[in-house]
């Protein structure tokens, strides 16, 4: 893992169906960051999505889950879109390499990904289920977000 730098770091949860009381998939999230984190839950709905984004301009990691899948309600990528100046491509390749492994061929179904915004801040999409949110904490974002944050800043 790199050298840990302080980040401030967001939470988003795109749910229909969930609440703070049933969050499991935030409630991952922020056990496995161990810091202090800002959590908000919004309906499968692009402008409750983007007006979330919009509302933390001075976060330096947004790790959304929820709706990344293929049916018709699931609108984070549609939603986020607009934010991305550049691409992180390897990172949804290599969740769902490893989600593959969990879950078989079912894993193309998933639309993970992460990317910078012009204002650079890193935004992760991760799908919904709880098992998924881990998999993508602990194999790849612990490892990784302070290495991908440090070297955007360079």
């Amino acid at each position: 893992m790199s050298e840990k730098i302080e980040l401030k770091i967001a939470v988003l949860t795109i749910s229909d169906t969930r609440n703070f009381d049933n969050d499991s998939s935030g409630d991952e999230i922020t056990q496995q960051l161990q810091q202090e984190v800002t959590r908000k839950i919004v309906k499968d709905d692009i402008l409750e999505i983007q007006k979330a984004i919009k509302s933390w301009p001075d976060f330096d990691v947004i790790i959304c889950n929820g709706g990344t899948g293929i049916a018709k309600r699931d609108v984070t990528f549609e939603a986020l879109s607009p934010f991305i100046s550049q691409e992180i491509p390897g990172f949804g390749e290599l969740f769902r390499m490893l989600s593959f492994q969990d879950i078989g061929s079912h894993a193309i179904a998933s639309r993970a990904t992460a990317f910078f915004t012009k204002q650079d801040q890193l935004i992760f999409a991760l799908p919904g289920s709880t098992a998924a949110v881990k998999l993508a904490m602990e194999e790849i974002i612990n490892k990784e977000v302070y290495h991908l944050i440090k070297e955007r800043r360079k």
